[in-house]
């Protein structure tokens, strides 16, 4: 007679896990379309956005590497760009690596900024005193 109590008492929990499963399964469901439409799916949008940027690369385009190197494209193939940081001085990076393209003519303002002027200012300073020493 105990066994047949117990029996009974072990089937009824059976039935209740039944219908929670389902909730349960639409529950996780509904969690990962919130992670894709948040994540996932911004992440797929950035992917696109450089892969375009990078085919749409030409020879003389002003770009940014993820390193703060800006710097002139001088050539490139499928794997590789070569960029020209400052005058005769060129780097070869992965495609990858290039963050964005600048604005034509960004880099002429870099050359021009006020710590190259001040440089050229006391590089003439030092050799005005030079020339009157001597």
């Amino acid at each position: 007679m105990f066994l047949i109590s117990q029996a009974y008492a072990q089937s009824a929990p059976a039935q209740a896990n039944a219908s929670g499963s389902g909730v349960q399964f639409i529950f996780i469901a509904i969690m990962f379309a919130v992670i894709w439409y948040l994540i996932l799916r911004p992440q797929q949008k950035r992917a696109k956005e450089h892969r375009n940027m990078l085919e749409a690369l030409k020879k003389g385009d002003e770009v940014m590497t993820n390193g703060g190197l800006m710097g002139r494209v001088i050539a490139f193939n499928d794997q590789a760009i070569d960029i020209e940081i400052a005058k005769g001085i060129i780097v070869r990076l992965q495609k990858g690596f290039i963050v964005q393209t600048l604005p034509k003519g960004s880099l002429k303002a870099d050359l021009t900024s006020p710590a190259v002027e001040e440089k050229e200012v006391k590089e003439t300073k030092d050799s005005k005193e030079e020339k009157i020493i001597s």
